[in-house]
């Protein structure tokens, strides 16, 4: 991904370190509350990717390392053109300056190539055609994710990317839930996520969240692009989240003109308090922003409580009276037809006579309930096999009563047959009994060294590093024959095989040769000497007059002994006698 930033100073990336063996880490592009993201590479399939490496503090926890996981496997299998993909994730231990171990989380994603939203509404409202083309794309985004079971939670400006062909990206699917499922509460949440211009009311009272959290989200996106600044704003991520809950949604009209009431309304639809008022699912969003933008007022849809029973007996708010904006807007627009009633009596009464039933039901259960013989599992942590080998770690798993099932993979920081990591990994708390994949390294990645002699610096370069290796010194040689800059040979040789990351060194052509002195030798062996194949020199003879008898040594040469360009002109003279 390419974000953009400001000219901050920032120290050079490590760009020798190589995550999982084969995700090479290139440039800081992008720098947030709970990641840095860099341009990287993916050696094995010589593609360019983006690496996110998560806050190593996020990691202290065991419990988030294990929904991490599990998030970042589920954001991996959503392949869609307005979600930017998820390729691998995993955990990279990491040593500090002081030589402690830590484990940092990272994530392998898609490249984009474009601009975060948040840096496009920063340079002011959009036209309303551009914020209904890039809601568009994210509402696709969230109902193909939300029929995934995958709520993102955490739908912000930042979150949102535009390529340079007006492409919408939505990213960070699933790691809002494996942040926030671990945290203890909303303030670490927040703390963590960021901004809580963009929290939905429910997020806010740290309940339980679900698609219509998103949607509420998006509505906030919304009104920031038609108007150049969030809703709700406020000193504190508290006094915005009270915000949020208590207060109505101002009209983004207020602000800006140009936003037509079609607009207006579904905007503050979707910033409903009561997740039962807003949109009940991104397909009818988008349905309604479509309509908007076609100069048409959407329709009012009945909520669900209208067309069956209340939940728990109580009716559901009508959407007017809890949002006070919106009514206002509904009195000064005739467009606007008022269709939702309050339930019927009697329905009230069916759901008070549900429930009713429903506890008697349990009741009678809990007092028919047998009690069990069977002892529940008991819980055990796996533990950490760093450094041992597999029958050492199957012997410690075996004390737990936990069964060790052998794996391979290769490794370029553990030495050959000891474990490189587990899964579920060290830490996780799981029933006796359970089964533990223990991962055995089989050594370091090896590669041959490829063929290199011939080509350029920069093509050398490129090869190596396309084959896991890394260019060490230069050295620059005379040659005949080779030009400049071209590969004259590789150390160690090309073809050995060596492991990955290992050094190569390159000797290249300086394109230049050492000229000997050639006067007093015979005619005919200084020309063999200077076109022979260790000069290659162009040689011309002529006759010279006025210097003493006549011989067939040469008498003088055109250029001086030491280095000269390839394929030099030389021409050497001998005496003639006259």
């Amino acid at each position: 991904m390419t974000t953009s930033t400001g000219p901050t100073s920032r120290p050079a990336p490590d760009t020798t370190r190589v995550l999982a063996g084969r995700y090479q880490i290139g440039s800081l592009i992008g720098r947030g509350g709970m990641a840095d993201v860099h341009l990287g590479t993916d050696i094995r399939l010589g593609r360019t990717v983006a690496i996110k490496l998560l806050k190593p503090s996020l990691a202290t926890d065991p419990a988030f390392r294990t929904r991490f996981r599990q998030e970042a496997q589920a954001a991996s299998r959503m392949a869609h053109p307005t979600i930017v993909r998820v390729f691998d994730a995993g955990e990279e231990i990491v040593r500090d300056a002081h030589g402690n171990e830590t484990p940092q989380p990272f994530i392998v994603m898609e490249y984009v190539d474009g601009k975060l939203l948040k840096d496009i509404i920063a340079m002011g409202p959009l036209e309303p055609a551009e914020a209904v083309h890039i809601v568009d794309g994210i509402l696709t985004a969230l109902e193909y994710s939300h029929r995934a079971g995958v709520v993102h939670r955490d739908i912000k400006p930042g979150n949102i990317m535009i390529t340079r062909t007006g492409q919408v990206k939505v990213m960070d699917f699933g790691i809002a839930r494996a942040i926030s499922d671990s945290s203890a509460t909303v303030a670490q949440t927040t703390a963590i996520l960021g901004t809580a211009l963009y929290f939905s009311p429910e997020q806010a009272r740290g309940e339980t969240v679900d698609a219509r959290t998103d949607l509420y989200s998006s509505g906030v996106v919304l009104f920031e692009m038609l108007t150049g600044r969030a809703p709700f704003r406020g000193d504190t991520p508290v006094a915005i989240a009270y915000q949020h809950v208590s207060e109505p949604a101002p009209v983004p009209s207020s602000f800006n003109p140009k936003v037509s009431p079609a607009l207006d309304e579904v905007t503050l639809h979707a910033l409903a308090k009561d997740r039962f008022d807003r949109f009940q699912s991104a397909a009818e969003f988008r349905d309604d922003v479509h309509t908007a933008a076609s100069g048409r007022m959407p329709a009012r849809r009945l909520p669900d409580s209208e067309v069956g029973p209340t939940l728990f007996g109580i009716a559901a708010t009508d959407t007017l009276d809890a949002n006070p904006a919106m009514k206002q807007l509904a009195a000064d627009d005739d467009t606007f037809v008022r269709t939702q009633t309050r339930p019927p009596a009697a329905w009230i009464w069916a759901g008070i006579l549900s429930i009713g039933v429903i506890v008697v039901a349990v009741v009678i259960w809990v007092f028919t309930l047998t009690p069990s013989q069977d002892l529940p599992p008991v819980s055990r942590s796996v533990p950490s096999l760093g450094g041992m080998t597999y029958d050492q770690a199957a012997g410690a798993l075996e004390k737990l009563e936990l069964v060790a099932t052998r794996r391979l993979e290769e490794s370029n920081a553990v030495p050959k047959d000891q474990v490189v990591r587990t899964d579920p990994e060290a830490g996780t708390i799981v029933a006796s009994g359970t089964a533990i994949d223990v991962y055995i390294s089989t050594g370091k990645t090896q590669s041959v060294v490829p063929d290199v002699i011939g080509l350029d610096q920069a093509s050398a370069q490129q090869l190596l590093n396309d084959s896991s290796f890394t260019l060490g010194a230069i050295t620059r040689e005379h040659s005949s024959t080779a030009v400049a800059g071209a590969v004259l040979r590789a150390d160690p040789e090309v073809g050995q095989q060596l492991d990955a990351g290992a050094v190569v060194n390159l000797v290249v052509s300086d394109g230049l040769v050492e000229l000997p002195r050639v006067i007093d030798l015979p005619i005919a062996d200084a020309r063999e000497l200077l076109e022979g194949p260790e000069l290659r020199l162009r040689v011309s003879i002529v006759a010279a007059t006025g210097c003493g008898a006549a011989s067939d040594v040469v008498f003088g040469q055109s250029l001086a002994p030491g280095t000269v360009a390839q394929r030099s002109e030389i021409t050497i003279s001998y005496c003639s006698g006259e």
